[in-house]
Formats: C-alpha cells, structure tokens, sequence
C-alpha cells in the first residue's frame, strides 16, 4: 500500500517510477503484479479528441467609460453575457454570426466557438464587438476593440463533460449519406467511426474510480487544471465487464484548466460537415499506484474494451436503445469490424498517437518533479444512472 504524500515525497525526490498506459501491460507481464504495484508509482493516461461540451470564461478587464455588456461577439461569435459587467461566457460549439447552419444541407460550419479558443490559446489578435442598454454606473452603449489573450485579466477554460469513460461506435445502416458529430457517416453500413483512445483512455484504466474525483489534478492541454465536478451525463451505473469496464458511455469529467498555460496544439476548432463546430482537447491524468488492485486496472488491453456499434440513421437519433453488436478496441483500431457478415472499414475521430504523446509528456514532468498528485476532495458516483428529459404537457 502506498499513500499520496509517499508518492509525492518521491516524485519530488526525483525517484518516482512513471509508466504510460501503453507500457505498463508488459512491464507487468514481465514483473508479476505484486512487484510492479511496489515499483510503479504512477501511471499516466490520456486522450485527444473532440469534445463539444467544452468552453471558457473570459475577462477583459473595464472599458473607460465602462460598459455592462448585455450582448457580445469575438469574431462574430456570440458569447453569454448574462453575468457581471465584462466577464463572457464562450461555448465550443457556438457558430459565428450569419453562418447559415444546414440551412443549405449539409452545412460547412467553416467558424466558430471552437476555433476562437483555438486561435485565443494560439496568441491571435481578435475582436469583441459589444453592446449594452446603458446604466449610470456602466454608460457605454457600443464598444468595438481587439486584443489578445494576454490582454485579458483571466482566461479559464471551463468544459462540464470532457474524457467521456466509453462511447459508441457509430454506423449509417440507411441508404443515404448522413452527416453527424460523429463525422460522415456512409449508407448500408459502408463504413463505421469511434472516439476513444481505449487503453490509453483516463477513465477505462480508473473504471470504478478509484483514484480520478473531484480535485484531481490533470493535464489539460499542457495547462495543470483540474477536475471540479462529475461531468454532465456522468452515469456510474452501467453494465461492465467482468474487469469492472463499461460497455457503454458512463462516467465524464467536468474539467478546468488556465488557458494563458495551454499549448495551441492541443486545443483545436473542428468543423463537422453538416453538424457543427466543436473543439478536440488534449487531456492527461495519472494514476496513483496505491495497491496491485488499482494497478490491475490500469492494466487494461483494447481488446478488453467494448464499445456498442449503433445506428445513427435511426436508433441513435430515436434513442431506440437498440445496439447492433459489441465490437473490442482492438478490432477498431484494426480498421475493420464485421457486421451482419460484412467487412466494415472503421475510422477514429480521436488520436492515439497525440493521445501517446500527452500521456508520455505527463510522465516526464512527474519524473522532473514539476507535477504532483491530488487526492479527491470527492469520490465521482458509481450508482447513478442516466436520465432521460421528461416530456410533459403543462400540468
């Protein structure tokens, strides 16, 4: 058994021995289990992908004269300003003023929340429009200016469902091309799209979690943040495997990181034909070794990992519950699964090869010493399940 303050002594020491996700299923092959869990001190996890629920709040610090903004733009962008006088709101997905959405389907979405983080983080120049209905103490009406992110006071990116445990793998059994978050998505099952790093994946190498809870201290785009919360949708009551994985959604993560900390290449807009703007995002987060138990876990393998395949043409958007098969990590990353006897060309909306990266850069600042580890201040719940939205007629 191993506490957080004996890891910590020793990361700080310059002694702690960190592996990636990716290294420790052999490392624990070759040690046996007891020995490794001894040894090993922390693993890191990762992953890289687009995540919609994702944001940040902004402050620009008081105009002279000042204004109370009661709407505003960055790049034409629209960000909520329902909060103090010039503190925004900006959302991943967002679409930029005029942008015609699928009113031509399908749409482009060329511009958006997403990519003005991008290019915030990058250090580009950008405009806030803003307006106001005027008061005695904030009289400024209109106010047209530019700046950067380091002109702003603070910078918080602050995201309520990021690194969610497990996802689907979405399939078009339809006879037309449709176009989801998902990506394109081709007709009579032609082709097939997931997103996860699987055994790279944070929370499928802490499936009950054991360790990942509020106050856990992440990687989050190169930016030491946090997570504040159980993220949204977060749903600890699911079916597993036998090894505690689950085989569908589950658990999320409510992130928060300083944005003026962040590295451009691992916060990016995407643009989704026919769907939307989100924003893909680099998470890491360690896994302290404190018993064999824990590390077993983060032992897991791809082809541990299931992942329900669901239509998207119409179970998906139904929400039918309906789920065509269970396909393995391992048989994803492959390329190709098999459906109904036929051979189906897979493609991933996430990265492993970023997702190796963060996860290998995590553990080089551990073993520097420039990352300590965070006991949570409070277990993520592993019994609630998922609600549906109540649909009522006025009572």
């Amino acid at each position: 058994m191993k506490t957080y303050e004996q890891i910590n002594d020793r990361i700080e020491s310059g002694k702690a021995v960190v592996l990636t996700a990716d290294e420790i299923m052999d490392y624990v092959d070759k040690k046996g289990l007891d020995a490794a869990a001894e040894e090993v001190d922390v693993v890191t996890t990762a992953t890289f992908g687009p995540m919609c629920s994702s944001g940040c709040f902004l402050n620009f610090g008081h105009s002279k004269p000042k204004i109370r903004m009661s709407e505003a733009w960055i790049e034409d962008v629209l960000v909520y300003t329902g909060l103090a006088a010039v503190d925004v709101y900006l959302g991943a997905t967002q679409l930029r003023h005029g942008d015609p959405a699928n009113m031509y389907p399908p749409g482009e979405f060329r511009y958006g929340g997403g990519h003005v983080i991008e290019d915030l983080i990058a250090g580009k120049t950008l405009q806030l429009f803003a307006l106001s209905y005027g008061t005695d103490c904030y009289p400024l009406r209109e106010l047209r200016t530019y700046f950067t992110i380091n002109d702003l006071n603070q910078a918080t990116m602050v995201n309520p469902r990021n690194c969610y445990q497990n996802y689907n793998v979405a399939i078009n059994c339809s006879d037309k091309t449709i176009y989801t978050y998902m990506g394109q998505l081709e007709p009579n099952c032609k082709n097939a799209n997931y997103c996860s790093a699987g055994q790279l994946s944070p929370l499928l190498n802490d499936p009950l979690y054991d360790t990942i809870g509020v106050g856990t201290r992440v990687w989050l785009a190169g930016a030491q943040g946090h997570v504040y919360a159980e993220g949204t949708q977060h749903a600890g009551a699911c079916e597993r495997t036998e090894g505690g994985v689950p085989t569908g959604g589950a658990g999320t993560l409510a992130l928060t990181g300083d944005m003026k900390q962040m590295q451009p290449e691992f916060v990016r807009g995407v643009s989704f034909r026919g769907y939307g703007i989100s924003l893909a995002v680099g998470v890491g987060v360690p896994i302290p070794i404190l018993n064999a138990d824990i590390l077993k876990r983060t032992c897991v393998r791809d082809r541990d990992i299931l992942a329900p395949v669901t239509d998207y043409s119409h179970d998906y958007p139904q929400k039918t519950g309906k789920i065509l098969k269970q396909v393995s990590y391992e048989q994803l990353r492959s390329g190709e699964i098999e459906i109904d006897g036929k051979k189906v060309n897979v493609g991933s909306l996430s990265s492993y090869y970023k997702a190796l990266e963060i996860a290998n850069l995590l553990a080089d600042e551990i073993r520097r010493g420039d990352f300590q580890l965070t006991a949570p201040i409070a277990p993520l719940p592993k019994n609630v399940p998922m609600k549906s939205m109540i649909q009522r007629a006025k009572p």
